[in-house]
C-alpha cells in the first residue's frame, strides 16, 4: 500500500459491529440456507451442524493433510490464525476462510457423488430464473432504440447498480432486493472511465474482475458485449471466482448459465447472448479463474503472474464490495482518503463499480461524506442504497 497514514484492520470482535454480524448471524443463516436447498446425506449434514456451531463459538480449525489447497492457504496465512476465535481475525480474512470450511463441510474438493456440487447453485438458479429477470431482459429492447452512447451510459449503470443483487447481502438486509435505488452515486468518475475505452480501430483489453452471479453478472456481459461491439475493446478478460465463494459470487459454470438465459431470452436479450457466445468461441472474451481470486489477501499482494495480466490492459474493472474491500485494503479508512492513493500500487489504469455494503468507503469529498452521516448516520456505508464509480488513471 502507499504511504498514507495506516487506518484500523477491519475485525468482527466488536459485538454491535457490521462485521461481527456478519459472523455472528448472516453466516450461520448461510450454512442453514445450504442445508435447506441441498439434500445433502447425513455425514454432509453433521458436518455443516459442526461449522455452524464452530464458526460461532469455536476457533479456527485446520484443513485437512490431503486438502488440494492446503499449500495455498498456509501461504495465505492459516499457521497464523489456526486456533484462534474467528472473531479476533481480520475479517477479510475470516470471511474467505469460513467458505472454504462450507467446501470442506459439502465435500466440494473430495472424490465422491459430492465433489464439484455448487451449495449455492439453487439460490443462483432461482435469481436467473426470477420474473425480475425477464423484466431487465424485456428491457433492452427499448434500449436498443437508443444512442450509442446513452445505451452505453445506460449499461454501465446497470453493471454498476446490478450488484444489488447480491444473494448474501439479501439474507440480512430485508428487502433489499426491492428499495429503490439512490438517485446519485457517492462517487462518479465514469468520465474518465469512457476516457480510457474510446472507440478505435485496434481496440484495447478490458480485464473485468466479476463479483456476483445471476442478475449481476448478466449486466456485466451485457456491458462486455457492448464495449466490443463498440470498438472501445478488442478483448475483455472476465475474471472469476475458481471454486464457489461469498454465496452468489461468479465463477464459470455461471457465466455458462447467464449465457444460456440469454440465448433463450426473446429480442434483443438473444443477439446479446449470440454475440457473447460468439466472442467466447473466437477469443474476444476469455474466462480466467486464477485461484487468488479465492483469497483472503488485498490485492496488494497479488501474485506476479495475475499483476502481468493487469498491467497488459487498456483498463481493470473490478466489481462489488468484496472486491473493493481487496483493491483500497480491508480498513476502516477516513472517507476522503483519495481512490488513487490506495490504488497507486495497482500496475495499470484500475475501475471501482460498487455498490456500498461494508464499511470500507475511499476517495469521498468532505461535504458529500458529511451529507451522508447527517442523513443515515453511518447506514449508508452498509445498506446497498449508495453506489460509486471510481477510476485510477
Amino acid at each position: 500500500m502507499p504511504d498514507t497514514a495506516p487506518a484500523p484492520v477491519l475485525r468482527a470482535d466488536r459485538p454491535g459491529s457490521f462485521p461481527h454480524e456478519v459472523l455472528a448471524e448472516r453466516h450461520p443463516a448461510i450454512i442453514r440456507q445450504v442445508q435447506e436447498s441441498i439434500p445433502y446425506d447425513p455425514e454432509r449434514r453433521r458436518a455443516l451442524d459442526a461449522l455452524l456451531a464452530n464458526c460461532t463459538e469455536g476457533v479456527v480449525e485446520p484443513l485437512p493433510a490431503d486438502a488440494p489447497d492446503l499449500d495455498r492457504w498456509r501461504d495465505w496465512g492459516l499457521a497464523d490464525h489456526v486456533g484462534r476465535p474467528w472473531f479476533d481475525l481480520p475479517w477479510l480474512w475470516s470471511e474467505s476462510y469460513f467458505y472454504r470450511q462450507l467446501l470442506q463441510a459439502t465435500a466440494y474438493f473430495t472424490p465422491g457423488p459430492w465433489q464439484g456440487i455448487d451449495p449455492f447453485r439453487p439460490a443462483k438458479l432461482a435469481e436467473l430464473d426470477a420474473p425480475q429477470t425477464d423484466e431487465e431482459l424485456a428491457a433492452l429492447d427499448a434500449l436498443g432504440d437508443r444512442p450509442a452512447d446513452e445505451r452505453s451510459r445506460a449499461l454501465l449503470h446497470g453493471s454498476l447498480w446490478g450488484n444489488r443483487a447480491d444473494l448474501s447481502f439479501r439474507l440480512s438486509a430485508e428487502g433489499a432486493d426491492t428499495r429503490a435505488a439512490a438517485p446519485g452515486l457517492v462517487a462518479d468518475d465514469s468520465e474518465t472511465l469512457w476516457s480510457l475505452l474510446p472507440p478505435s480501430v485496434a481496440g484495447g483489453t478490458l480485464c473485468l474482475v466479476a463479483d456476483n452471479a445471476g442478475r449481476e453478472l448478466v449486466p456485466d456481459l451485457l456491458l462486455i458485449a457492448d464495449l466490443l461491439d463498440r470498438g472501445r475493446i478488442a478483448r475483455a478478460l472476465l475474471h472469476l471466482k475458481p471454486h464457489p465463494y461469498y454465496v452468489s459470487d461468479a465463477t464459470t459454470a455461471d457465466v455458462l448459465d447467464a449465457l444460456r438465459r440469454l440465448t433463450a431470452a426473446p429480442g434483443t436479450a438473444a443477439a446479446y447472448g449470440r454475440r457473447l457466445w460468439s466472442a467466447m468461441t473466437d477469443g474476444r472474451l476469455t474466462l480466467r479463474a486464477h485461484p487468488f481470486s479465492g483469497g483472503p489477501l488485498p490485492y496488494a499482494e497479488m501474485p506476479d503472474d495475475l499483476r502481468a495480466e493487469f498491467a497488459a490492459a487498456t483498463l481493470t474493472v473490478v466489481k462489488g464490495d468484496l472486491n473493493y474491500r481487496r483493491l483500497v485494503g480491508d480498513r476502516r479508512w477516513p472517507p476522503t482518503t483519495p481512490f488513487a492513493d490506495l490504488t497507486a500500487y495497482f500496475p495499470g489504469p484500475v475501475a471501482a463499480l460498487r455498490t456500498l455494503k461494508s464499511e470500507v468507503i475511499c476517495g469521498l469529498d468532505a461535504g458529500t461524506e458529511a451529507a451522508l452521516t447527517a442523513a443515515e448516520g453511518e447506514r449508508w456505508r452498509t445498506a446497498g442504497t449508495h453506489a460509486l464509480i471510481q477510476v485510477k488513471a
